[in-house]
């Protein structure tokens, strides 16, 4: 027995809808009427942007300082392509590049004796 006032009517519901729709009935909210794929207007109910929450748009993104320097925090993964980090692997390859060039000059030159034979 789950409906135990099955003559009775719904009640209204009291105070405004979501977002600045109007009190009552859901069927008086505005409606997005975004162009669907088929090419009719959607037809669900309008946010305050007056699109509804399948398109209401993609995020415009932070505005301020902190909340762009909270996005570069949150986008930070490793630092492997830092600027400190590309002018550390590039120090690193110019070493190798000179050790590189030293052992061959070393090998052109008929190498280091160390008395072994």
């Amino acid at each position: 027995m789950r409906n135990k006032n099955k003559d009775k009517p719904h009640a209204k519901r009291a105070g405004w809808l979501k977002n600045d729709n109007p009190p009552g009935d859901l069927s008086k909210a505005r409606r997005c009427l975004a162009k669907t794929r088929s090419g009719a207007a959607c037809k669900s109910p309008a946010m305050k942007n007056g699109r509804c929450r399948l398109h209401g748009g993609k995020s415009t993104g932070p505005r301020t300082p902190e909340g762009i320097a909270r996005i570069i925090k949150a986008h930070f993964k490793h630092g492997e392509y830092t600027k400190q980090a590309r002018e550390e692997q590039k120090r690193i390859r110019a070493f190798i590049k000179s050790l590189d060039k030293a052992i061959a000059e070393i090998n052109d030159t008929g190498g280091i004796s160390f008395g072994f034979k």
